[in-house]
């Protein structure tokens, strides 16, 4: 029996994202950003999960009702966002990036934006041979230094 989603064909481009906040302070402000992402189906979330590094380097999830005492940041809409992609070594990864007494969140997720091209690419045979993201710094250093004049001749 297989116990893939039937839709496994149909799958976007599967993305994740490591965002630290410096001494635990989540603000929620990019909150409602992401909430409508996945309203409009731009994206798919697989897994959130949340990681707190103790002063003493020790590593640890932290459960989202922990982080929605306060009043001010509601993360309770992404309660059991957990497909189990992510494993210990993935978030034992992220948790080495952190500074002692920083946060972050490690988001798992689909670009369902993409699903049709990929899934039009895939019944085509194509394979994706590279993949890559362009640093914004990297860009805005292109940019300028295509705006700039050069020296004369």
């Amino acid at each position: 029996m297989n116990d893939r989603p039937h839709d496994l064909e149909e799958l976007g481009p599967i993305d994740y994202l490591v965002i630290s906040f410096p001494g635990s302070r989540l603000t929620g402000e990019g909150l409602p950003l992401l909430i409508d992402l996945v309203d409009r189906a731009i994206i798919r979330i697989l897994d959130l999960t949340f990681l707190r590094k103790d002063t003493d380097g020790t590593v640890g999830a932290v459960q989202i009702a922990d982080l929605t005492g306060d009043g001010r940041l509601d993360l309770a809409v992404f309660d059991g966002a957990s497909s189990g992609l992510l494993g210990d070594t993935d978030l034992a990864e992220a948790g080495a990036l952190l500074e002692p007494g920083d946060s972050a969140a490690v988001l798992l997720y689909e670009n369902r934006w993409a699903a049709p091209l990929a899934t039009a690419l895939r019944r085509a045979d194509a394979r994706m041979i590279a993949s890559g993201r362009v640093p914004l710094q990297d860009l805005v250093d292109v940019l300028d230094t295509i705006e700039s004049p050069g020296p004369s001749s």
